[in-house]
């Protein structure tokens, strides 16, 4: 009789310990979670940031273009229906009124010139808006590249 109180002790003893361990574990495995998840999260970031900056082109206005008060805001490049990257859509802002045709100029990373596209721009002082450039479909505006408006 008291060798089966003792094994029926015995197993809820046992019974209770594995149960704190298996607690124990899953709060360990759930707070490692959190900070793999967080951790993670940081990372793609990072690299999300990273490639961002990567992939920036950098976009110039002429000294004549800003004495006559044109500023530039963001831009971006698209591809056309070959797939290459033709296409500047760039948000412009006028100071002063304008109205004039100007040319984007393409450069690759090596300072070589690969493509050239104009577009008029008319606005008055104040004014703001979106401007396409649409180049050559063989050019491929690529990353870290130079974009000169003239």
């Amino acid at each position: 009789m008291k060798c089966n109180l003792y094994l029926v002790l015995l197993t809820l003893l046992l019974l209770t310990s594995c149960n704190r361990i298996a607690n124990k574990t899953k709060e360990g495995i759930n707070k490692g979670g959190e900070v793999v998840g967080e951790t993670a999260t940081e990372f793609f970031e990072g690299v999300s940031e990273g490639v961002d900056k990567t992939l920036e082109c950098d976009v110039k206005l002429s000294k004549h273009l800003t004495s006559i008060g044109l500023k530039t805001g963001v831009y971006n490049v698209n591809s056309g229906t070959n797939g290459n990257n033709n296409q500047l859509t760039l948000y412009l802002i006028f100071d002063n009124a304008i109205n004039e045709t100007i040319v984007a100029k393409a450069y690759n990373k090596n300072g070589l010139e690969i493509g050239r596209a104009k577009t008029t721009i008319n606005g008055n002082e104040g004014d703001a808006g979106y401007y396409d450039f649409e180049f050559d479909t063989r050019t491929d505006i690529g990353f870290r590249n130079k974009i000169v408006i003239e």
